[in-house]
């Protein structure tokens, strides 16, 4: 865990500086993360979850560049395309952010010392850094430590994969349902479906072959599968098997399923007009009122099933159905209901 360096952050892929967090927000986060990998590593028989903090929190200045800043050549690490694509878009790089890559190299020596670590495995966008960390063990340990990368995830268009319109996927149930998990493997593109499958799912690879060759609505049957597969692992296969529950009934029947995801509201701010757009942003459908403004224009947006085609439309107790909620809409997979409290 980068306790440590997420004080500083990435510039990897970034063209502005990474917000700086607290102490007490970067603790939040390792707890976060520990609660998801539980589920699949077993901390109580071997597994270790280290924190770079418990070494770089206790670095001196002087000695550390002394004794590691001198394996570093500036002419090398403005090489890096961390470094480099950020200077050739002409964005800013802080001396804090030009660290970034010392410091993670200094952590690979580290956890070789610490643990045994000979193998530092990450994205394609962490080759230099692992590399750096591989030349820094030799140079002070005489170590022969390893790297393995991997593609970063793209669709078959070429996307990136992992963003939706209002951010990440997330793995913790907090910050993404279990519904919305399901939603995003569900919505993959048409000539992902077998590569995902293979990655994501630990179906017998004939089982895998049958469906990626599915064609036309029969694929949507392949990615179901995929998107339950999927949640499965991570969220368990009752909580997997009530999302295509609830996304049958809510897509193939139009009920309005009891388990889609809610956002509750004051009774009283429904009773003094709630403005459409900012029903929108309170559910998370969109991250702001001009987001879900594009989305009017664009036909894009629903509630209870009816486009809205008015973006100074206000809800009111006038809008709940008879089981008491407003269900907003955007496009024709992604639904919440607003309960008002």
């Amino acid at each position: 865990m980068g306790g440590g360096t997420s004080k500083i952050g990435d510039p990897s892929g970034k063209d502005t500086s990474r917000t700086l967090l607290t102490a007490d927000q970067i603790d939040a986060n390792i707890a976060s993360i520990r609660t998801v990998f539980s589920r699949f590593l077993d901390f109580g028989a071997g597994a270790i979850m280290a924190n770079n903090a418990d070494w770089l929190d206790q670095l001196h200045y002087i000695p550390f560049l002394r004794d590691v800043g001198r394996h570093f050549t500036i002419n090398k690490m403005l090489t890096f395309d961390s470094v480099k694509l950020r200077l050739d878009r002409e964005q800013p790089l802080t001396f804090l952010e030009f660290n970034y890559m010392i410091l993670q190299a200094y952590d690979f020596v580290e956890l070789h010392n610490r643990h045994g670590c000979i193998l530092q495995m990450g994205g394609s966008d962490q080759w230099g850094n692992i590399v750096n960390g591989i030349d820094l063990g030799r140079r002070l340990a005489g170590a022969e430590l390893f790297a393995l990368t991997t593609p970063l995830l793209t669709t078959s268009s070429g996307a990136k994969m992992g963003k939706t319109e209002t951010g990440a996927v997330w793995l913790n149930a907090e910050m993404m349902r279990p519904y919305d998990y399901w939603q995003f493997w569900r919505n993959c593109e048409d000539g992902d479906v077998g590569r995902l499958l293979k990655l994501f799912t630990e179906l017998p690879l004939d089982e895998i072959a049958r469906l990626a060759a599915l064609k036309g609505q029969e694929l949507n049957d392949a990615k179901k599968v995929l998107a339950t597969e999927a949640t499965a692992l991570l969220h368990g296969r009752e909580a997997a098997e009530q999302a295509a529950e609830t996304a049958r009934r809510t897509f193939e029947e139009g009920a309005l399923a009891e388990t889609l995801p809610s956002v509750e509201i004051p009774r009283a701010r429904l009773e003094a007009g709630l403005g459409v757009l900012a029903a929108f942003v309170e559910a998370g459908l969109v991250s702001s009122n001009g987001e879900a403004r594009r989305h009017v224009k664009g036909g894009g947006l629903r509630v209870n099933d009816v486009t809205v085609s008015d973006e100074k439309m206000v809800l009111t107790p006038d809008h709940l159905t008879p089981e008491g909620v407003i269900k907003l809409s955007l496009g024709r997979k992604r639904h919440v209901l607003l309960k008002p409290t």
